[in-house]
Order: structure tokens, then C-alpha cells, then sequence
């Protein structure tokens, strides 16, 4: 549907009507303006009949194959989401229909875990969540030991890591196993789960890698087929979209507010000093479009001078744009003396990350 179309249907306080597969909503065809104004949980969305349950049915098989008979219950929530100590997977409710993931693609920029693989991905790192709750794994001492603790405190927006760091795995962007212990076992149960994946190969040269891989190999032969020890109670659903009464535009205001706060106060003092938020006249163009416009171009220099893999000039740019764009910022100079700065800033960045690197690695061989 072109966003200039109107309808006249909108939504009932009293709740819409049960949803059926496919577009046959009485929201489906609605232009954005009004679909924003409908509540989460009158959408009435399941998983079945959508993509999802081919999906979920797929991790399910992956699970049977690697010998664990555990199968994480799914459900429909505002976010992806593992709720603490909680094994269920909550799935983000717009990926449960094509129209909604349109919306977010439009609202937010990307729609998170629209496509099979990313999804999957996404579902084998949950399920890493939901077998650690579920069989409380975290509360043992080799798992404490190579992971950390898991009352460790973090905020999943904002986290720093080492884009080189040999003591961990890389399976979700971001480096998000660096983010907390539970993530990290979260992402290392990931990487063992993958269909195909030879991850003794993959981090042959990484020995604190493979511990952690080995030693969920070994907790997955020990749980097989036992019964979890968290048994769920009729009200596991956390943040359910079911529940929810915001309204999508409320949902995008908060989600655009929340992610406006990651990586604050780490990048902004560069941004600022590389932009303005106050253009010095009304042709100065903005910091976003123009990073996005030279993003390719800044990534093969850096990568290339720099002598890295084009993902992580490329991971650097894409924080920096996003911030950028969160910031409102316009450029200070003309575009030639921009590039100019930019490139110069995104290769000390750069630098500064693979220094850790080598620190980090330097102070890994001296404990091995």
C-alpha cells in the first residue's frame, strides 16, 4: 500500500477483531498515520500462521539434533527478549506479519530479525538464554569461572568492547558477547548450536574461545534429555505483546528514546567536535545523510590503510552515523574538509580498539 492511501476503519477501544493469516487484518491496509494510532495488543498477531512457527520449529529440530530434548516455549513480546532467570523466548511482535515489519522498517530504520538468517541467529542466541535459566546453569562454578558472574550489572545499549578480542565469540553484531556473562554464554551456546558451523576450526587460535565451546559441549551431553529444573508457571510472558496497551506510536517513541541513550557520552564528544548541532546557515547539510553517503567509501580506505577487515571500519561508521542522527548534528565545514576530518577520526577509533586488542591478548598469554 502506497503511505498516501486513507481508510476509514480505526481502531475499537474495546479491541479489534481476532487476526487470520496472511493480510487479512482490518489493519493491513491501513497508511502509516493510522495504523500508528492502534494498541499493540488489538493488532491480535500470533506466531502461528506466521513465519515464526517455521522458524521456531526449525530451532526446535536444531535442539533434537545436538541431543537436547529441551524445547524453549515462544511467544510473541515487544522486544526480543529472554526475561531473567525466565526460559521463554519472547519474539518481537512485528515480525509476525509483513505489513508491521514494514511499519518498523520505516519507524526505525531496520526491522530486527526480519530475514530467516538473522532470525535464526537471533532465536539460537535466546535459546541460550532459556536453557541457562532453565536448567540454572549460571549458579555452577566452572560456569561462573569462565563467564563470570551473572549478578554482574550491565546495560545492553551501552557496553564497550574489543572489536579483536580473542576471548570471545562472534556470532550477533555489535561483539555482543562482550556486553555481559550472560550474553557471552548466551553467544557461545549460539555458535555451538549452528547447523555447519566446524567452530573447533573457526577458533582454532583462540584457546580461552574454545574452553568456553568445549565446556557447553559438555553441559549439552550432560542435560540431553532431563527436564529442566525451572518449571514455567501460567504467567511466563513478560512484556507479552498480548498485554500491551501502548499503541505503536508510543512504541516508537520509546524505542527511538531508548536507543537515543546507547553509547551516550562515549561518542558525542567526538560527534560534537566533528559536527554541530547549530548550522551556520540553512545549506549546511546534515551529519547523517552525509555519513551515510560516504559510508562504503570511508570503510575500504580505512580497512585498506589500516590493514583490517572491512567490518570493522564498517561496524565504527554505522555507530557513528546512528549517533549522528540521534544527535540532529550538520557539518562545521564544506564536504571535501569533512571527509576529510571523519576519516581521520574514524582511523584513530579504529586504532584506539585494535590497541586493546593487543593488550588484551599480550595480558591472555601471560595467564596461559
Amino acid at each position: 500500500m502506497s503511505a498516501g492511501k486513507k481508510t476509514s476503519i480505526t481502531p475499537s477501544k474495546s479491541g479489534a477483531e481476532t487476526g487470520r493469516a496472511g493480510w487479512d487484518y482490518p489493519w493491513a491496509e491501513l497508511d502509516d498515520p493510522a495504523l500508528l494510532q492502534w494498541r499493540i495488543r488489538d493488532l491480535k498477531v500470533e506466531i502461528r500462521g506466521s513465519v515464526l512457527e517455521g522458524r521456531i520449529q526449525r530451532l526446535y529440530v536444531e535442539l533434537r539434533e545436538k541431543g537436547v530434548a529441551f524445547q524453549p516455549p515462544c511467544y510473541l513480546s515487544t522486544e526480543w527478549l529472554c526475561p531473567d532467570r525466565v526460559p521463554a523466548i519472547g519474539i518481537p511482535f512485528y515480525l509476525a506479519h509483513p505489513r508491521l515489519i514494514r511499519l518498523e522498517r520505516t519507524m526505525m530504520l531496520e526491522a530486527e530479525g526480519d530475514t530467516e538468517n538473522e532470525c535464526m541467529k537471533l532465536l539460537r542466541h535466546e535459546a541460550g538464554h532459556a536453557i541457562n535459566y532453565a536448567y540454572r546453569l549460571y549458579r555452577r562454578s566452572r560456569w561462573r569461572e569462565l563467564f563470570g558472574p551473572i549478578s554482574k550489572d550491565y546495560d545492553p545499549h551501552s557496553y564497550y568492547h574489543h572489536p579483536y578480542s580473542r576471548k570471545y565469540v562472534v556470532h550477533l553484531r555489535d561483539n555482543y558477547a562482550q556486553a555481559h556473562p550472560d550474553e557471552d554464554f548466551a553467544e557461545t551456546f549460539a555458535v555451538w548450536l549452528t547447523p555447519a558451523l566446524n567452530w573447533k576450526e573457526r577458533y582454532r587460535r583462540s584457546p580461552a574461545i574454545l574452553r568456553k565451546l568445549n565446556y557447553v559441549d559438555h553441559l549439552m551431553q550432560g542435560i540431553g534429555v532431563k527436564p529442566p529444573s525451572v518449571v514455567l508457571g501460567r504467567r511466563y510472558w513478560h512484556w507479552a505483546a498480548s498485554r500491551s496497551r501502548s499503541t505503536l506510536e508510543s512504541y516508537f517513541k520509546n524505542k527511538r528514546r531508548e536507543y537515543a541513550s546507547a553509547y551516550a557520552g562515549y561518542y558525542d564528544p567526538v560527534l560534537r567536535r566533528l559536527f554541530t548541532d547549530r548550522p551556520m546557515n540553512d545549506d549546511m547539510e546534515k551529519a547523517f545523510p552525509f555519513l551515510n553517503r560516504h559510508r562504503k567509501r570511508l570503510r575500504n580506505e580505512v580497512a585498506y590503510w589500516l590493514r583490517i577487515p572491512k567490518y570493522s571500519a564498517d561496524d565504527m561508521i554505522r555507530r557513528l552515523t546512528q549517533r549522528a542522527r540521534e544527535l540532529d548534528l550538520y557539518l562545521r565545514a564544506d564536504e571535501k574538509e569533512s571527509i576529510f576530518s571523519v576519516g581521520v577520526c574514524i582511523t584513530a577509533l579504529v586504532l584506539e580498539a585494535r590497541d586493546q586488542y593487543v593488550r588484551d591478548l599480550q595480558e591472555e598469554e601471560k595467564t596461559t
